[in-house]
């Protein structure tokens, strides 16, 4: 599987970001460590991994939390090796009510106009983990789930938001 993954990392100075070579990553804590070395003291780091226009990963770093996950879909964990390390740890849904079932991504009338991509597509992790960034959980959720986006079309859609689109692009050659 291919795969893109762009760290984003915010200092004093603003945010900057590197594209982060996950070969040969064997579990989470080398992948936090990775994101590390992008910038050792930033405040917010957060990874967006991509993988054959189908699987998004965004995981987060804050001075001295532990790392926060949020996958568009726990089959990426199925699919491939890279998708195992990131997400095949993540048994918790996207969202959740209190009787422990899943909750919508937003309105029913939002859902209607807006139909899942893949309506299979399950969630998995912390969707709330930008939420402080100006994308709450249910718009990440509604972004995952739109028709016709695909993980960059989200990545983009994100760093637009947060600030940090240009360093994204520039990653990409846009």
């Amino acid at each position: 599987m291919a795969y893109f993954a762009a760290a984003v990392v915010r200092d004093a100075t603003g945010w900057t970001a590197a594209e982060l070579d996950l070969a040969g990553v064997v579990d989470l804590d080398e992948v936090a460590d990775r994101l590390r070395d992008v910038e050792p003291d930033a405040g917010t780091s957060l990874l967006f991994v991509e993988s054959d226009d189908i699987y998004l990963v965004v995981m987060r770093l804050d001075d001295g939390e532990d790392l926060r996950v949020f996958a568009s879909d726990s089959a990426f964990a199925e699919e491939s090796r890279l998708g195992a390390v990131l997400v095949g740890d993540i048994k918790v849904p996207a969202v959740e009510t209190e009787d422990g079932s899943r909750r919508g991504t937003g309105t029913d009338e939002d859902d209607n106009e807006r139909p899942a991509a893949d309506p299979d597509a399950d969630p998995v992790g912390d969707a709330d983990l930008l939420a402080d960034l100006g994308i709450p959980s249910s718009r990440l959720l509604r972004l995952c789930a739109h028709e016709g986006m695909l993980p960059a079309d989200v990545i983009a859609e994100i760093c637009q938001v947060i600030g940090c689109a240009d360093e994204v692009e520039d990653l990409r050659g846009v």
